[in-house]
């Protein structure tokens, strides 16, 4: 408060970091999506962790993308694209793959990342579950670091995880920290269709 800053309406790429260990970061990271598009612009959601069982964002997405072309509203909607490269969570809930297939799908996935946020085809790479992937030593904050310093100027670039990795934050202009107050898994209750996945 009282801190004066210069105020600019020019667009400008920013770097954004979803954190904490409360839920809802991945959901924070796909409103975003849903409302950057809405605004007509390309977005690029890469799943580090998550695998190809079924989910709700991409159901949505997919949906988003046949209705987007029959639309004629003034406002022309961007694209939705998401892929989900990870194989699942990392030794628990019964993970039995080598840790050698996780790091190799997320050594894949930080390639596509690179490959979307300096395309020039997309305005917003979303990076889910991208410090998860360096929490569980798939890869390394300085693999992620090198994405942001190769980050083009004009496009946003979002990252989601629970960590607040110090030279991650240091970088960011947005980190929102989700805190868990209260959680249904704690009373038993396993991730529900349509809220959790």
């Amino acid at each position: 408060m009282g801190v004066k800053t210069k105020k600019t309406t020019a667009p400008s790429g920013l770097f954004m970091l979803y954190v904490g260990r409360g839920k809802g970061k991945t959901t924070a990271a796909m409103g975003l999506a849903m409302r950057a598009a809405g605004m007509g612009l390309n977005v690029y959601i890469i799943q580090f962790i998550k695998g190809e069982w079924p989910s709700g964002e991409r159901n949505f997405i997919e949906a988003f993308n046949s209705v987007r072309k029959h639309y004629n509203g003034k406002q022309k909607l961007g694209r939705l694209e998401i892929i989900a490269i990870g194989k699942g969570f990392v030794k628990i809930l019964g993970d039995k793959k080598p840790i050698a297939v996780h790091k190799a799908a997320a050594r894949q996935a930080l390639m596509f990342g690179r490959r979307a946020m300096l395309s020039g085809r997309y305005n917003v790479v979303i990076l889910d579950e991208a410090i998860s992937a360096v929490e569980t030593k798939l890869i390394k904050a300085s693999d992620l670091l090198r994405l942001v310093r190769a980050k083009p100027p004009t496009v946003h670039l979002v990252m989601t995880g629970h960590e607040a990795l110090k030279s991650l934050v240091a970088k960011a202009d947005l980190v929102s920290d989700v805190k868990m107050v209260k959680h249904p898994y704690y009373k038993g209750i396993i991730a529900q269709r349509g809220i959790d996945y």
